[in-house]
């Protein structure tokens, strides 16, 4: 830190530190919650309240954890916004990825409504979004640029840009009735962007200056020392890879991945090569660029399909879906020979333009061994460099930001609970003192106003904490599925199920038919026809000692029979379902 530049946070701390407030009585005039992205990578969402006015920042989605069976997203839970829904005025949008605005087009199915602030490609991929189901004529969309300001209600939007791996990326700063609020989103201070634009270090600094009283910052790369490359590194490593390539280029990155998907291009046509696009949301995504001009090709300049297979393979370059694994992506299925439209051929070079996201490493790796099973090159993180940076700064890029900032307090958001803790350690390093940094989670209100009597002095504290769990969508059900769904889930995958079926007669409880026994999971049924003899046994002496109890009775202790019976015999505990039909 420079000199003028540690005199000046050292004046703004004399001026404007108290004690940690007590919590009295008095109500706050803004609290900060948190809905999404706090603990965790992903469904980035948070709200600013003062009175009865609302504001939304960002609402995203993230992809379900391993042991999450059958769940295709999720997304915040937003039953605190529902509840307060007549108090909303507006939602910002920093950039368009997934984990920023993927979770809106559900939200506004539950019949949240406000007017929506973006940039010009992240309202226009968002469009598509709504478009897809059936919510585009109901959303008041308005494009934003950095230069704008927006008032609504007590608060005034300013916006910066930022570098990030999309283009038209802002963090967000809002003048609320206690003071300025900061908030990053995803960010680096890249030296050369692609695009020209640096993060606008300038209104950073002028904030600080004027004095900012919480900043919310990005800590995805934490643990990274140093600063994250320049996006221009990786065309360099991209083109090593098409030097070398002896046939097609088949590349995988994020659908929203506009940059990069640039990049490709650029390095494409150096090699003289043309450029086509799989996979549903890469098709729809640069198509809606190529319409608001944020790629430098024309749509009849891309391959289709039937090209991508019959051109000279030299000159052919394929754009596809599945940087992460992603079961239903077009790389997953052309690495599993499933595609219905291109298959992987010799001399064919596979590259994943990616970094897997924590807790997607086990399908990165699934993919990548598949790939090579094809018979292909196959080019990634771990093998290659600057075939991809990230769009998070590193632990050099933080401090840089807590320096021009110099927030009065501070609370990183954007990582799991260590990148939070790691952040904070970072914030003290560099002069915030500790009472001033607040390591919380989703759901937790942090509340600002004037606690302390005989002061003018704003203070923060610890409010309620609001539900803010995970909505799990599966298909078109959002919400149905909970945690005893998951955990019956778990249950099938490990052990599998067992069906025993009896009918009695419902005047002297004599047996009618079975008892029939079904599985699946547990046991092959053809080479232990025994075993499923002697469960019928067990279930036949529970009958007989039980002729005439109600049906609901005796499938309790049936159910408890070949529980103990699998586990004494097998070691084995499937979910295990006993149907008694009373005729």
């Amino acid at each position: 830190m420079d000199e003028r530049t540690d005199e000046m946070w050292a004046e703004q701390r004399t001026a404007r530190t108290v004690p940690r407030a007590d919590h009295s009585d008095r109500p706050a005039d803004l609290r900060v919650i948190p809905l999404g992205g706090l603990g965790e990578i992903g469904k980035n969402m948070t709200l600013l309240e003062s009175g009865e006015h609302i504001i939304v920042i960002d609402a995203g989605l993230m992809f379900p954890e391993s042991d999450m069976h059958g769940v295709d997203v999720v997304i915040p839970d937003a039953e605190y916004l529902l509840e307060h829904r007549e108090w909303l005025r507006a939602i910002f949008l920093t950039h368009g990825h997934e984990d920023h605005i993927g979770a809106l087009p559900y939200i506004m199915e539950e019949g949240i409504r406000a007017p929506i602030y973006a940039t010009g490609l992240t309202r226009g991929l968002l469009e598509g979004k709504l478009a897809e189901v059936g919510l585009l004529h109901e959303a008041e969309l308005h494009t934003v640029t950095e230069d704008d300001v927006v008032e609504v209600g007590p608060f005034r939007v300013e916006f910066f840009h930022t570098c990030h791996s999309f283009p038209d990326s802002v963090g967000v700063s809002v003048v609320t009735p206690v003071g300025r609020v900061v908030f990053t989103s995803d960010y680096k201070f890249d030296p050369t962007p692609v695009d020209g634009k640096p993060t606008e270090e300038d209104k950073l600094r002028r904030w600080g200056d004027e004095g900012v009283l919480l900043l919310m910052a990005d800590s995805t790369n934490i643990e990274r020392p140093g600063t994250t490359p320049s996006e221009r590194t990786v065309e360099e490593g991209l083109d090593r890879v098409f030097r070398e390539a002896p046939g097609r280029v088949i590349l995988a990155t994020f659908a929203s991945n506009i940059g990069r998907v640039q990049q490709i291009i650029n390095v494409a046509r150096r090699h003289n090569r043309r450029v086509g696009v799989i996979g549903r949301s890469m098709i729809n995504n640069v198509k809606i660029a190529i319409k608001l001009g944020y790629l430098d090709i024309r749509q009849d300049e891309l391959l289709s399909v039937k090209e991508m297979e019959t051109l000279p393979a030299r000159k052919v370059t394929i754009i596809a879906t599945g940087s992460q694994g992603e079961p239903t992506s077009a790389m997953v299925r052309l690495s599993l020979g499933e595609h219905r439209q291109l298959t992987l051929r010799e001399g064919d070079t596979a590259v994943l333009s990616a970094v897997p996201i924590p807790g997607n490493e086990e399908l990165f790796n699934r993919t990548v061994d598949n790939l090579y099973r094809q018979g292909v090159r196959v080019v990634y993180h771990e093998i290659a460099d600057a075939i991809h940076v990230s769009g998070h700064g590193g632990r050099d890029d933080y401090r840089r930001m807590l320096e021009l900032v110099r927030p009065t307090y501070f609370v990183p958001v954007h990582g799991e609970y260590r990148h939070l803790v790691l952040h904070g350690e970072l914030a003290r390093e560099v002069g915030i003192p500790e009472d001033r940094i607040f390591v919380i989670e989703d759901g937790q209100i942090l509340e600002f106003g004037r606690f302390s009597d005989g002061t003018e002095a704003i203070q923060a504290r610890l409010g309620e904490t609001v539900e803010a769990g995970h909505v799990l969508v599966d298909g078109l059900g959002v919400g149905d599925v909970g945690s005893v769904v998951l955990r019956d889930r778990r249950h099938l995958s490990t052990d599998g199920f067992l069906v025993c079926i009896v009918a009695l007669d419902e005047m002297d409880g004599t047996l009618l038919y079975g008892p029939d026994i079904l599985t699946r999971g547990f046991i092959y049924v053809r080479d232990n026809e025994e075993m499923i003899q002697r469960m019928q046994d067990v279930v036949l002496r529970q009958l007989k000692k039980r002729r005439r109890a109600p049906a609901q009775a005796l499938e309790r202790k049936i159910r408890a029979a070949l529980t103990s019976f699998c586990a004494q015999e097998l070691g084995r505990r499937p979910m295990i379902l006993p149907v008694v039909i009373e005729v």
